[in-house]
């Protein structure tokens, strides 16, 4: 893995977040983690672990992401995992202190987003990356909520107002030299 690349952040691609309004996004994750990766690019995977007793159970009542196969990134992303990282977090961001020493190890600053959900985990992890000085890159066609696509577009619109509005992104944007693209 190489320091001086920016790092793209799959946010939370697990069984138990991919639902009715957000499965489309799963084959569009896996072809920009396959392009990225055959670029050479680090990829990192973060994992949602829910627990009992957590701010999600007390305020919100939900118990769900607590065990497998709901914590389990889903399968179509496996064959990429183990050349990536998977960091664990039972909070909405990937700026843990576990992930903000990973990234300090990695010399990552620049940090490519997407994911589920838009409008909270993807959002938050972007949000603290702005926050910790970094740059921030939302990829819009890239995520999704599994809340539906209104929930998707407050993401975006809050997004654009907490990180700036060229930061949120379509996978087109993103410059080639990231992207290993299989030509015919």
């Amino acid at each position: 893995m190489t320091a001086d690349r920016p790092v793209l952040v799959v946010t939370d691609m697990q069984n138990g977040f991919v639902r009715e309004h957000s499965a489309h996004v799963v084959p569009i994750i896996v072809d920009l983690v396959r392009c990225w990766q055959q670029a050479g690019g680090d990829t990192l995977f973060t994992r949602y672990l829910n627990y009992p007793g957590s701010p999600f159970e007390r305020f919100f009542g939900w118990r769900n992401l607590q065990s497998a196969p709901e914590t389990d990134i889903v399968s179509e992303l496996l064959p990429y995992v183990d050349r990536g990282i998977v960091l664990d977090k039972n909070n909405y961001s990937p700026f843990t202190a576990l992930g903000i020493e990973l990234f300090r190890e990695r010399s990552w600053t620049e940090f490519y987003f997407c994911g589920i959900a838009t409008e909270s985990c993807v959002l938050k992890g972007a949000v603290d990356a702005f926050e910790h000085n970094h740059t921030p890159w939302l990829i819009a066609d890239a995520s999704a909520s599994h809340a539906g696509e209104e929930a998707h577009e407050a993401g975006l619109l809050v997004a654009r107002r907490f990180i700036g509005p060229n930061q949120v992104i379509k996978r087109l944007d993103i410059p080639a030299s990231l992207l290993k693209v299989n030509v015919p």
